[in-house]
């Protein structure tokens, strides 16, 4: 089983979206990210043809990258799953993916710094995190079997101007 690792594209600036009083859950892309993400998206298709399920926090902001992921693959349905917000701990999201076991590569749209802790827990069972992904940017995780504490290894980890370069 594959797990690409999207993590959110840009999205509308914390603190000034704080000034409308609306939950930062709301807070959505910018134009400049759904522009780079759909560019990227592309770069990611290049690289993993295929994807079987793609899910994403509930949080805006993941939902709309995640939306623009899609698209790129044709897939319809976008999963929502808390496994992906940014306080879920990661033996929380395997417990997810077992569903998914007999996929071949599932997507994963969430945040930071709770995707790099996802990814350095299924590559070496550690909860602090050792991996950064920048917004927009994205790995994938090859885990024999269901994924768990130090089950995977990483087969790439991209930038989104790598990913947007790859789309040429």
């Amino acid at each position: 089983m594959q797990i690409l690792i999207i993590r959110h594209a840009s999205a509308e600036e914390r603190s000034a979206f704080a000034a409308t009083g609306k939950s930062d859950d709301r807070r959505p892309l910018t134009d400049e990210g759904r522009r780079k993400m759909t560019e990227a998206a592309q770069g990611l298709r290049a690289l993993v043809p295929h994807l079987d399920v793609i899910a994403a926090s509930s949080l805006v902001r993941a939902q709309q990258t995640a939306a623009i992921v899609a698209k790129a693959y044709g897939i319809a349905d976008v999963e929502t799953t808390s496994t992906l917000t940014p306080d879920a701990q990661p033996a929380s999201f395997a417990k997810w993916a077992q569903a998914y076991v007999n996929h071949d590569v599932v997507a994963a749209v969430g945040h930071e710094p709770h995707l790099g802790t996802l990814v350095t827990w299924l590559l070496s069972g550690r909860t602090d995190s050792h991996v950064v992904l920048k917004k927009g940017g994205a790995c994938l995780v090859e885990c024999d079997g269901a994924p768990g504490p130090a089950t995977g290894r990483l087969l790439w980890l991209h930038t989104p101007a790598t990913l947007r370069r790859m789309a040429e």
